[in-house]
Protein backbone atom coordinates (compact mmCIF):
# COMPACT_ATOMS: atom_id res chain seq x y z
CA UNK A 1 0.00 0.00 0.00
CA UNK A 2 1.34 3.25 -0.66
CA UNK A 3 0.97 6.21 1.80
CA UNK A 4 0.12 9.94 1.21
CA UNK A 5 2.80 12.89 2.97
CA UNK A 6 -0.28 13.10 5.27
CA UNK A 7 -0.78 9.56 6.64
CA UNK A 8 1.51 10.21 9.71
CA UNK A 9 -1.52 13.22 10.06
CA UNK A 10 -4.31 10.83 10.19
CA UNK A 11 -2.59 7.91 12.49
CA UNK A 12 -1.72 10.80 14.48
CA UNK A 13 -5.66 12.23 14.28
CA UNK A 14 -6.74 8.88 15.65
CA UNK A 15 -7.94 7.81 12.45
CA UNK A 16 -9.02 4.20 11.26
CA UNK A 17 -7.37 3.43 8.45
CA UNK A 18 -7.94 1.04 5.58
CA UNK A 19 -6.02 -0.10 2.17
CA UNK A 20 -8.80 2.16 -0.60
CA UNK A 21 -7.75 1.88 -4.27
CA UNK A 22 -3.66 0.95 -3.52
CA UNK A 23 -3.20 3.83 -0.77
CA UNK A 24 -3.43 3.52 3.45
CA UNK A 25 -6.47 5.85 3.71
CA UNK A 26 -8.89 7.45 6.33
CA UNK A 27 -11.98 6.28 6.81
CA UNK A 28 -13.22 7.91 10.02
CA UNK A 29 -11.86 10.14 12.80
CA UNK A 30 -14.71 10.34 15.08
CA UNK A 31 -17.33 8.40 12.95
CA UNK A 32 -19.11 9.41 9.87
CA UNK A 33 -22.19 10.68 11.07
CA UNK A 34 -20.40 13.43 12.93
CA UNK A 35 -18.06 14.44 10.55
CA UNK A 36 -20.74 14.75 7.61
CA UNK A 37 -22.82 17.13 9.77
CA UNK A 38 -19.10 18.91 9.84
CA UNK A 39 -18.89 19.29 6.51
CA UNK A 40 -22.88 19.64 5.71
CA UNK A 41 -22.98 22.87 8.69
CA UNK A 42 -19.25 23.85 8.87
CA UNK A 43 -16.11 22.57 6.94
CA UNK A 44 -14.06 19.55 6.53
CA UNK A 45 -10.24 18.54 5.43
CA UNK A 46 -10.16 15.20 3.03
CA UNK A 47 -6.88 13.96 1.91
CA UNK A 48 -7.94 12.99 -1.28
CA UNK A 49 -3.72 12.61 -2.33
CA UNK A 50 -4.24 9.03 -3.84
CA UNK A 51 -6.26 10.73 -7.05
CA UNK A 52 -4.45 11.10 -10.58
CA UNK A 53 -3.04 13.67 -12.45
CA UNK A 54 -1.86 14.25 -15.60
CA UNK A 55 -0.39 17.53 -17.46
CA UNK A 56 -1.03 17.66 -21.17
CA UNK A 57 1.18 20.54 -22.81
CA UNK A 58 1.26 21.50 -26.82
CA UNK A 59 -1.00 23.01 -29.44
CA UNK A 60 -2.45 19.67 -29.97
CA UNK A 61 -3.32 18.73 -26.51
CA UNK A 62 -6.83 20.81 -26.61
CA UNK A 63 -7.42 18.13 -29.70
CA UNK A 64 -6.06 14.81 -27.71
CA UNK A 65 -8.48 15.68 -24.86
CA UNK A 66 -11.23 16.37 -27.60
CA UNK A 67 -10.66 13.04 -28.81
CA UNK A 68 -10.89 10.81 -25.86
CA UNK A 69 -13.21 12.63 -23.74
CA UNK A 70 -16.86 13.24 -24.03
CA UNK A 71 -17.35 16.73 -22.80
CA UNK A 72 -16.30 19.80 -25.14
CA UNK A 73 -13.06 20.87 -24.13
CA UNK A 74 -12.45 23.83 -26.50
CA UNK A 75 -14.82 25.41 -24.32
CA UNK A 76 -12.48 25.72 -21.93
CA UNK A 77 -10.73 29.18 -21.34
CA UNK A 78 -7.70 29.89 -18.70
CA UNK A 79 -8.49 29.34 -15.22
CA UNK A 80 -11.94 26.91 -15.79
CA UNK A 81 -12.72 23.36 -15.69
CA UNK A 82 -15.62 20.96 -16.53
CA UNK A 83 -16.37 17.57 -15.94
CA UNK A 84 -16.08 14.73 -18.16
CA UNK A 85 -15.69 11.22 -18.86
CA UNK A 86 -13.33 8.71 -20.85
CA UNK A 87 -15.79 6.24 -22.85
CA UNK A 88 -13.96 2.89 -24.84
CA UNK A 89 -15.14 1.82 -28.33
CA UNK A 90 -18.14 0.18 -27.02
CA UNK A 91 -19.51 3.36 -25.44
CA UNK A 92 -18.34 2.31 -21.95
CA UNK A 93 -17.05 4.54 -19.32
CA UNK A 94 -13.51 4.20 -18.91
CA UNK A 95 -13.41 6.75 -16.18
CA UNK A 96 -14.88 10.10 -15.28
CA UNK A 97 -12.69 12.74 -14.84
CA UNK A 98 -11.95 16.36 -14.34
CA UNK A 99 -10.10 18.62 -17.15
CA UNK A 100 -8.51 22.09 -16.19
CA UNK A 101 -7.17 24.86 -18.44
CA UNK A 102 -4.47 26.08 -17.40
CA UNK A 103 -3.41 27.91 -20.47
CA UNK A 104 -5.75 27.82 -23.10
CA UNK A 105 -5.12 25.68 -25.83
CA UNK A 106 -1.56 24.72 -24.06
CA UNK A 107 -1.63 23.52 -20.75
CA UNK A 108 -4.01 21.28 -19.44
CA UNK A 109 -4.58 19.09 -16.62
CA UNK A 110 -6.65 15.84 -16.04
CA UNK A 111 -7.58 14.75 -12.62
CA UNK A 112 -8.48 11.18 -12.89
CA UNK A 113 -9.64 8.38 -10.32
CA UNK A 114 -7.22 6.64 -7.92
CA UNK A 115 -7.67 3.04 -9.09
CA UNK A 116 -7.80 4.07 -12.97
CA UNK A 117 -4.40 6.50 -13.22
CA UNK A 118 -2.16 3.23 -15.03
CA UNK A 119 -5.50 2.56 -16.87
CA UNK A 120 -6.62 5.92 -17.70
CA UNK A 121 -2.91 6.93 -18.95
CA UNK A 122 -1.89 4.28 -21.62
CA UNK A 123 -6.04 4.49 -22.53
CA UNK A 124 -4.72 8.59 -23.55
CA UNK A 125 -1.49 7.65 -24.99
CA UNK A 126 -3.05 5.01 -27.51
CA UNK A 127 -4.87 8.52 -28.81
CA UNK A 128 -1.40 10.66 -28.82
CA UNK A 129 -0.88 10.30 -32.66
CA UNK A 130 0.22 13.46 -32.85
CA UNK A 131 2.96 13.30 -29.58
CA UNK A 132 1.16 15.81 -27.53
CA UNK A 133 3.40 16.50 -24.36
CA UNK A 134 2.21 14.16 -21.14
CA UNK A 135 3.20 14.11 -17.71
CA UNK A 136 2.04 12.08 -14.74
CA UNK A 137 2.60 14.41 -11.78
CA UNK A 138 0.16 11.73 -9.43
CA UNK A 139 3.13 10.27 -7.48
CA UNK A 140 4.23 13.91 -6.80
CA UNK A 141 0.69 16.02 -6.27
CA UNK A 142 -1.23 16.17 -3.20
CA UNK A 143 -4.73 17.29 -3.42
CA UNK A 144 -6.96 17.94 -0.38
CA UNK A 145 -10.43 19.28 -0.36
CA UNK A 146 -11.36 21.55 2.44
CA UNK A 147 -15.49 21.19 1.93
CA UNK A 148 -18.41 23.03 3.60
CA UNK A 149 -19.86 26.16 3.58
CA UNK A 150 -17.58 28.21 5.70
CA UNK A 151 -14.72 26.35 4.07
CA UNK A 152 -13.54 29.51 1.94
CA UNK A 153 -14.23 32.00 4.97
CA UNK A 154 -11.92 29.68 7.20
CA UNK A 155 -9.00 29.35 4.75
CA UNK A 156 -9.06 32.91 2.82
CA UNK A 157 -6.76 34.90 5.46
CA UNK A 158 -3.95 31.97 4.54
CA UNK A 159 -3.83 33.01 0.95
CA UNK A 160 -3.97 36.70 -1.41
CA UNK A 161 -5.87 35.02 -3.96
CA UNK A 162 -10.23 35.71 -3.71
CA UNK A 163 -11.29 31.93 -3.15
CA UNK A 164 -14.21 33.26 -1.33
CA UNK A 165 -15.56 34.94 -4.76
CA UNK A 166 -14.40 31.48 -7.12
CA UNK A 167 -16.88 31.09 -9.04
CA UNK A 168 -18.11 26.94 -9.48
CA UNK A 169 -15.54 24.74 -11.69
CA UNK A 170 -13.29 27.73 -12.34
CA UNK A 171 -9.91 27.90 -10.08
CA UNK A 172 -6.78 30.28 -9.71
CA UNK A 173 -2.93 29.58 -8.74
CA UNK A 174 -0.86 31.40 -6.53
CA UNK A 175 0.60 31.29 -2.98
CA UNK A 176 -0.98 29.66 -0.44
CA UNK A 177 0.18 29.34 3.32
CA UNK A 178 3.26 30.45 2.05
CA UNK A 179 3.78 28.12 -0.52
CA UNK A 180 3.53 28.91 -4.03
CA UNK A 181 1.87 27.44 -6.78
CA UNK A 182 -1.00 26.07 -4.98
CA UNK A 183 -3.97 25.55 -7.42
CA UNK A 184 -7.43 25.98 -5.84
CA UNK A 185 -10.35 25.06 -7.41
CA UNK A 186 -13.98 25.72 -6.87
CA UNK A 187 -14.71 21.70 -7.11
CA UNK A 188 -15.69 19.09 -4.67
CA UNK A 189 -17.94 16.00 -4.20
CA UNK A 190 -19.40 16.86 -1.23
CA UNK A 191 -22.43 19.53 -2.84
CA UNK A 192 -21.40 21.55 0.77
CA UNK A 193 -19.25 24.42 -1.57
CA UNK A 194 -15.52 24.43 -0.51
CA UNK A 195 -12.30 24.21 -2.54
CA UNK A 196 -9.67 21.64 -3.56
CA UNK A 197 -6.32 22.59 -3.52
CA UNK A 198 -3.34 20.87 -5.26
CA UNK A 199 0.01 21.56 -4.91
CA UNK A 200 3.66 19.45 -5.10
CA UNK A 201 5.33 18.23 -1.78
CA UNK A 202 8.89 19.42 -2.03
CA UNK A 203 10.69 21.22 1.05
CA UNK A 204 8.00 19.95 3.48
CA UNK A 205 5.35 22.29 2.03
CA UNK A 206 2.20 19.14 3.03
CA UNK A 207 2.93 19.10 6.07
CA UNK A 208 3.16 23.32 6.21
CA UNK A 209 0.33 23.54 4.20
CA UNK A 210 -1.41 20.83 6.72
CA UNK A 211 -0.39 22.56 9.69
CA UNK A 212 -1.47 26.44 8.56
CA UNK A 213 -5.19 25.12 7.64
CA UNK A 214 -5.78 23.48 10.94
CA UNK A 215 -3.97 26.22 12.63
CA UNK A 216 -6.71 28.58 11.38
CA UNK A 217 -9.57 26.04 11.28
CA UNK A 218 -9.21 24.20 14.45
CA UNK A 219 -10.90 27.15 16.55
CA UNK A 220 -13.65 27.44 13.92
CA UNK A 221 -14.49 23.86 14.41
CA UNK A 222 -12.98 22.50 11.05
CA UNK A 223 -12.15 18.73 11.39
CA UNK A 224 -10.46 16.41 9.40
CA UNK A 225 -12.90 13.79 7.11
CA UNK A 226 -12.72 9.93 6.35
CA UNK A 227 -13.60 8.41 2.84
CA UNK A 228 -16.21 6.92 5.05
CA UNK A 229 -18.30 10.95 5.02
CA UNK A 230 -16.85 11.58 2.00
CA UNK A 231 -19.24 8.52 0.28
CA UNK A 232 -22.02 9.01 2.53
CA UNK A 233 -21.89 12.75 1.47
CA UNK A 234 -21.85 12.43 -2.18
CA UNK A 235 -24.37 9.65 -2.37
CA UNK A 236 -27.14 12.17 -0.58
CA UNK A 237 -26.28 14.22 -3.50
CA UNK A 238 -26.25 11.66 -6.27
CA UNK A 239 -22.80 11.68 -7.49
CA UNK A 240 -21.37 8.54 -8.94
CA UNK A 241 -18.72 6.82 -7.84
CA UNK A 242 -16.62 4.97 -10.45
CA UNK A 243 -16.18 1.48 -9.97
CA UNK A 244 -19.66 1.34 -8.00
CA UNK A 245 -22.28 3.56 -10.36
CA UNK A 246 -20.05 3.72 -13.35
CA UNK A 247 -17.82 1.34 -15.00
CA UNK A 248 -16.58 -0.03 -18.54
CA UNK A 249 -19.98 -1.70 -19.59
CA UNK A 250 -22.30 1.43 -18.09
CA UNK A 251 -22.72 3.70 -20.98
CA UNK A 252 -22.82 8.05 -20.14
CA UNK A 253 -26.37 8.11 -21.29
CA UNK A 254 -27.00 4.97 -18.73
CA UNK A 255 -25.37 7.10 -16.00
CA UNK A 256 -27.24 9.89 -16.16
CA UNK A 257 -24.34 12.01 -17.60
CA UNK A 258 -26.12 12.91 -21.13
CA UNK A 259 -25.05 16.55 -20.09
CA UNK A 260 -21.44 16.02 -20.41
CA UNK A 261 -21.92 14.12 -23.75
CA UNK A 262 -21.55 16.33 -26.82
CA UNK A 263 -21.93 15.23 -30.11
CA UNK A 264 -20.95 18.40 -31.69
CA UNK A 265 -17.48 17.08 -31.81
CA UNK A 266 -15.80 13.46 -32.42
CA UNK A 267 -14.58 11.69 -29.85
CA UNK A 268 -14.20 7.65 -28.83
CA UNK A 269 -17.87 6.01 -29.33
CA UNK A 270 -20.14 9.10 -30.69
CA UNK A 271 -21.57 6.94 -33.06
CA UNK A 272 -22.80 4.56 -31.07
CA UNK A 273 -24.33 6.81 -28.19
CA UNK A 274 -25.58 8.73 -30.93
CA UNK A 275 -27.85 5.61 -31.61
CA UNK A 276 -28.23 5.51 -28.13
CA UNK A 277 -29.30 9.00 -27.57
CA UNK A 278 -32.01 8.37 -30.61
CA UNK A 279 -33.45 5.15 -29.82
CA UNK A 280 -33.48 5.50 -26.02
CA UNK A 281 -31.78 3.19 -23.46
CA UNK A 282 -33.03 0.47 -22.07
CA UNK A 283 -32.17 1.02 -18.49
CA UNK A 284 -30.50 4.23 -16.25
CA UNK A 285 -29.47 5.33 -13.28
CA UNK A 286 -31.98 6.59 -10.94
CA UNK A 287 -31.36 7.70 -6.99
CA UNK A 288 -34.05 6.17 -5.18
CA UNK A 289 -35.56 6.25 -1.13
CA UNK A 290 -36.36 3.41 0.98
CA UNK A 291 -39.88 3.63 2.09
CA UNK A 292 -39.44 0.55 4.82
CA UNK A 293 -37.07 -0.06 6.99
CA UNK A 294 -33.79 -1.54 5.08
CA UNK A 295 -30.27 -0.45 3.63
CA UNK A 296 -29.46 -0.81 0.26
CA UNK A 297 -26.09 -2.66 -0.59
CA UNK A 298 -23.63 -2.73 -3.74
CA UNK A 299 -25.17 -5.25 -5.77
CA UNK A 300 -28.58 -5.84 -4.08
CA UNK A 301 -31.35 -6.99 -6.66
CA UNK A 302 -34.11 -4.59 -7.24
CA UNK A 303 -37.49 -6.41 -8.59
CA UNK A 304 -40.95 -5.23 -9.30
CA UNK A 305 -43.87 -6.02 -7.14
CA UNK A 306 -44.35 -9.13 -8.68
CA UNK A 307 -40.50 -9.97 -7.60
CA UNK A 308 -39.18 -9.82 -11.28
CA UNK A 309 -35.77 -8.26 -11.53
CA UNK A 310 -35.47 -4.95 -13.22
CA UNK A 311 -32.20 -4.03 -12.30
CA UNK A 312 -29.63 -3.43 -9.02
CA UNK A 313 -28.36 -1.59 -6.72
CA UNK A 314 -25.05 0.13 -7.39
CA UNK A 315 -24.48 1.98 -4.09
CA UNK A 316 -26.81 2.75 -0.94
CA UNK A 317 -26.62 4.26 2.42
CA UNK A 318 -28.38 5.25 5.54
CA UNK A 319 -28.64 9.39 4.68
CA UNK A 320 -27.25 11.10 7.86
CA UNK A 321 -28.80 14.45 6.74
CA UNK A 322 -31.98 12.72 6.05
CA UNK A 323 -32.66 9.84 8.66
CA UNK A 324 -33.45 7.49 5.69
CA UNK A 325 -31.97 5.07 3.82
CA UNK A 326 -31.09 6.17 0.04
CA UNK A 327 -29.19 4.43 -3.02
CA UNK A 328 -28.66 4.45 -6.90
CA UNK A 329 -29.22 1.65 -9.10
CA UNK A 330 -30.33 0.98 -12.99
CA UNK A 331 -33.61 0.02 -13.64
CA UNK A 332 -35.47 -0.77 -16.50
CA UNK A 333 -36.51 1.92 -18.33
CA UNK A 334 -40.30 2.02 -17.59
CA UNK A 335 -39.25 2.41 -13.68
CA UNK A 336 -37.59 5.40 -14.16
CA UNK A 337 -40.11 7.64 -13.70
CA UNK A 338 -40.11 9.86 -10.33
CA UNK A 339 -42.34 8.19 -7.41
CA UNK A 340 -42.31 5.19 -9.82
CA UNK A 341 -42.79 2.49 -6.76
CA UNK A 342 -39.64 -0.06 -7.24
CA UNK A 343 -38.80 -2.96 -4.29
CA UNK A 344 -35.12 -3.66 -3.14
CA UNK A 345 -34.57 -7.61 -2.37
CA UNK A 346 -32.68 -7.48 1.12
CA UNK A 347 -32.05 -10.94 2.55
CA UNK A 348 -35.11 -13.02 0.60
CA UNK A 349 -37.53 -9.66 1.69
CA UNK A 350 -39.31 -7.60 -0.76
CA UNK A 351 -38.71 -3.54 0.95
CA UNK A 352 -40.20 -0.97 -0.95
CA UNK A 353 -38.94 2.24 -2.23
CA UNK A 354 -39.61 5.08 -4.51
CA UNK A 355 -37.67 6.45 -7.48
CA UNK A 356 -36.32 10.29 -6.29
CA UNK A 357 -35.17 13.24 -7.65
CA UNK A 358 -31.57 13.92 -6.95
CA UNK A 359 -30.11 15.67 -5.25
CA UNK A 360 -31.29 13.98 -1.91
CA UNK A 361 -30.06 16.31 0.18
Amino acid sequence: MKNTPFTDKHIAAGAKMAEFAGHYMPISYSGINDEHATVRNNAGVFDVSHMGEFILKGDKAVDLIQRVTTNDASKLTSGKAQYSALTNEQGGIVDDLIVYCVEENKVYMLVVNASNIDKDWNWISSFNHDKVEMHNISEKTCLLAIQGPNATRILQPLTDMDIMNLKYYTFVKGRFAGVENVLVSATGYTGSGGVEIYFEDKNGDAEKIWNAIFETGTPQGLKPIGLGARDTLRLEMGYCLYGMDIDDTTSPLEGGLGWITKFTKNFTARDILEQQKAQGVSRKLVGFEMLEKGIPRHGYDIVNAAGEKIGVVTSGTQAPSLSKAVGLGYVTKEYTPIDALIYIKIRDKQVQARVAKFPFA
